[in-house]
């Protein structure tokens, strides 16, 4: 059979196994590039936040974080964000405390809270299908990471990512010409350039009815964003599937730094750390400026402290002039939650060419940097998946009707 032929197929079918997930995929992205700020419109009471003339300065964080503490004695709170942007609530994630492994585990909740007053402003599962805006971009996310099917979609999503790897590789090569004709014509010229052959492929045919204009559409709108289809797939295996993508980045040869699950985990979580909270936070401080000062970066906000029970292990997170990411930074010092030993530092770029590879694949497709006009392209990607998808569909329905014939 011939080369192009297998392609055709292998891209045909591919193309069939994967556009349901896409389509979805595409969608759901579309509107996650604007995720906090339709997560804040769609639930305003739960994470706007305002001063007022009684409370006019916001409470520390360690001091909001006490007071979750004490509204939710049952559980623990490990989570504590150091900064917010103005006009924002204060986010806690509050966790079950371990208990009798035959009771059914309480799921994770998101806990609002004013951070002027302290007041908890309500709570949410996050992902949860169930009625009212609070819960609808958090039940979006999930569709778009997992379809809702917790492990098992996250897994199916990243075979589906790796199969959408290789059909951009596949579809990018259909669209290529034959090579160019050496022979001269009768005229003592030359055929066309192996350029000017491609161009068509970049083209649509306005004038040549519907089924000619979307396969253009397919075609063409595939070859103009081609780059960040690859991003899109790619980065997809890195959230989905990381062993798979971890294991292709070090057969590339690309070097990362290793994380706090490569650290050990305890033979029973540790509720309780030895340090206080407050001794944590000015300890990660001092680690971090230990490693600014040894790296030569800049610390730009402090952003998170995170306890680790499974591990006693305390994480410290900044945003740093090695971040690629607005909203959120990624460098990191974990540290012994008894000692305040350093355990670990890692930093989003500068440090592993894989890390700083998959920072700006991961920021990109979550369009968390150039603000506003990234997240409108980011959107228009989403959309053009989805019209990829379609029109992947619609083009082997009219051909399979066509050969039944």
């Amino acid at each position: 059979m011939h080369l192009r032929s297998v392609i055709v197929r292998l891209h045909r079918w591919v193309g069939l196994v994967t556009a349901g997930f896409l389509l979805i995929a595409g969608l759901t992205g579309a509107l996650l590039a604007w995720y906090e700020e339709l997560d804040a419109w769609f639930a305003p009471q739960l994470l706007t936040a305002h001063p007022s003339a009684d409370a006019a300065q916001a409470l520390a964080p360690l001091e909001l974080r006490a007071r979750v503490a004490r509204a939710y004695p049952q559980r623990q709170v490990n989570h504590v964000s150091l900064s917010q942007p103005p006009g924002r609530s204060a986010v806690f994630f509050v966790t079950p405390q371990p208990g009798d492994a035959t009771r059914p585990a309480s799921p994770v909740m998101q806990v609002l809270v004013q951070p002027y007053t302290g007041q908890v402003l309500g709570e949410r599962v996050l992902g949860q299908a169930a009625r009212g805006g609070q819960y609808l971009m958090p039940f979006i996310y999930r569709l778009h990471h997992s379809l809702a099917l917790d492990l098992a979609g996250t897994l199916a999503l990243g075979a589906v990512a790796l199969l959408w790897t290789l059909d951009c590789f596949l579809g990018l090569w259909l669209t290529l010409p034959a090579a160019p004709a050496r022979r001269l014509r009768a005229d003592g010229t030359r055929g066309k350039s192996w350029l000017r052959r491609w161009q068509p492929s970049w083209q649509l045919r306005w004038q040549g009815g519907s089924y000619k204009l979307g396969f253009d559409l397919h075609r063409a709108g595939g070859l103009w964003i081609w780059a960040m289809l690859f991003v899109f797939a790619w980065s997809s295996v890195a959230f989905n599937l990381r062993p798979a993508y971890d294991a292709a980045m070090a057969r590339a040869g690309l070097s990362q730094q290793a994380g706090t699950r490569s650290l050990p985990v305890l033979a029973a979580p540790r509720e309780q750390p030895g340090l206080s909270w407050q001794q944590a936070l000015e300890n990660g401080r001092q680690l971090m400026a230990r490693q600014a000062l040894l790296q030569g970066f800049s610390v730009q906000r402090e952003d998170l402290l995170y306890y680790d029970a499974q591990r006693a292990l305390f994480s410290y997170y900044v945003r740093s002039s090695l971040d690629v990411r607005d909203r959120v930074g990624r460098t990191r010092v974990t540290f012994d939650a008894d000692t305040g030993e350093l355990r670990q530092a890692w930093f989003p770029t500068g440090a592993a060419n894989g890390d700083t590879i998959t920072s700006w694949l991961a920021g990109l497709h979550m369009a968390a940097f150039w603000g506003w006009p990234l997240q409108a392209a980011i959107t228009l990607m989403g959309l053009m998946v989805a019209m990829l998808s379609a029109t992947g569909i619609l083009i082997w329905r009219r051909k399979r009707s066509r050969a039944g014939r």
